[in-house]
């Protein structure tokens, strides 16, 4: 799941200069990324003589215009990179080819890529082995920290006098506020500076991939694992209440005033800009933070998602799918079939994509390939997703209001924010026939 904010502005990209007899037209978010499957597919064009046209929005309209150009049975997009959320509707819908056919006589593996994004990206129903997607863009979110902050003398030696502990990348949610309210209202440089950048946008799914990464730590689940859609006691169980209230502690105590309802874009200006210590976003957007001429290189600094009950963190990304309304279906699958490929693979995380495949993720050289790739490794491995039913819009917005209004808006109590969540999703499994 990632899917609200313009991030980017590109809105499409077409090549090569040549004119191809056939033409593929893949579509995606606007983003670092995509520039990056820009070029890798050259190399498909090159072996395929199959020309590559891409349809990429801004993430503010990525949803709205494509899940609209699949309701609609629209023909523009071949191949789409979609969201993980999507994956319930659209497998339910007919909107994506099912895969497994193909990935048998291909001799495509599954197991060939890590079990979450499998999981996540990949199969509908859950643990099911129904895919309707191979897994294309691996994503979490992690944090980062001012680096060279954390290693001043001074700070370092203010720090261990209050906390009798060295300053280091927080491991724990606890450790994590307590560095946070150290860097609060702190100036460094002659600068008023804030502890921590975290999520609250309320619009489309922003405060919910924050808030979540605080919930699946102290021990929230969505539903019984023993009896499914069955969740009281597990959405609003004693530890989840802790999580959702821990979240607003940071949210009162540690971060920059007006930051009421953003997202990505205004986490990567808060860290570029050098008003926070700390910052949660997706692992996508690191390798742009890392060549940053101003916080980037040695300034910079990663870590997982913090601890506490439990390890976890909140998954993003997608995985590439055939839209079945395609006429150029077998070319489309040829497309797959290509980017399956370990050293197609390969290249495309050196490109900057994130790769989901075994053959570069186990590679004994790859935690050190980049500064983010052993935090990368370690939070694909912990992560977690947000449902992904057919109407997981909804579930979505019901999540949205009910922990913004309590976050942010400051309005009733954790407990009463996650007893109304249960009841909202009890009557969206009701109308669904799930309950």
């Amino acid at each position: 799941m990632c899917a609200a904010v313009a991030l980017g502005f590109v809105t499409a990209a077409a090549q090569p200069a040549m004119a191809q007899s056939k033409q593929l037209t893949l579509c995606w978010a606007a983003w670092d990324p995509a520039n990056a499957l820009v070029e890798l597919s050259k190399d498909f064009t090159a072996k395929s003589g199959i020309g590559m046209k891409f349809e990429f929005v801004p993430w503010t309209s990525y949803a709205d215009r494509f899940l609209n150009e699949l309701n609609s049975k629209g023909k523009l997009c071949d191949l789409i990179i979609g969201d993980s959320q999507w994956i319930g509707g659209a497998a339910e819908n007919g909107h994506y080819v099912k895969l497994n056919d193909f990935f048998q006589r291909e001799g495509i593996k599954m197991d060939d890529f890590m079990p979450a994004t499998v999981v996540g990206y990949s199969e509908w129903p859950k643990n099911t082995p129904n895919y309707w997607a191979l897994p294309a863009m691996g994503d979490a979110v992690g944090w980062t920290y001012r680096k060279d902050w954390f290693a001043r003398p001074d700070i370092q030696a203010a720090f261990k006098q209050k906390h009798e502990r060295d300053l280091a990348p927080p491991k724990t949610w606890d450790e994590l506020k307590e560095v946070a309210a150290f860097f609060q209202g702190r100036e460094i440089d002659g600068r008023k500076v804030y502890g921590a950048y975290i999520y609250t946008e309320r619009g489309s799914e922003g405060i919910t991939m924050g808030v979540t990464n605080a919930l699946y730590a102290f021990g929230f689940k969505y539903e019984d694992p023993n009896k499914p859609y069955h969740m009281d006691g597990f959405v609003n169980s004693p530890d989840a209440v802790k999580g959702l209230e821990f979240y607003k502690q940071i949210y009162d105590c540690c971060t920059a005033p007006g930051m009421t309802n953003a997202y990505m874009q205004e986490g990567l200006d808060a860290f570029k800009s050098g008003q926070v210590a700390m910052q949660m976003n997706f692992f996508a957007f690191f390798p742009g933070l890392y060549k940053d001429p101003n916080v980037g290189g040695d300034k910079i600094g990663f870590f997982v998602n913090p601890s506490q009950k439990e390890k976890a963190t909140q998954l993003g990304g997608q995985g590439i799918s055939v839209v079945s309304y395609s006429e150029h279906r077998d070319d489309a699958l040829q497309y797959i079939k290509w980017f399956a490929q370990p050293e197609v693979q390969k290249k495309w995380w050196s490109l900057g994509g994130y790769s989901c495949h075994k053959a570069v993720l186990n590679d004994p050289g790859f935690a050190k390939s980049a500064p983010f790739a052993a935090d990368f490794l370690t939070s694909m491995g912990m992560v977690k997703d947000f449902w992904a039913e057919p109407s997981y819009a909804t579930l979505l917005l019901d999540m949205q209001k009910r922990v913004h209004d309590y976050v942010v808006a400051n309005q009733g109590t954790a407990q009463q924010a996650l007893d109304l969540l249960i009841k909202d999703w009890t009557e969206v499994f009701k109308e669904d026939g799930k309950i």
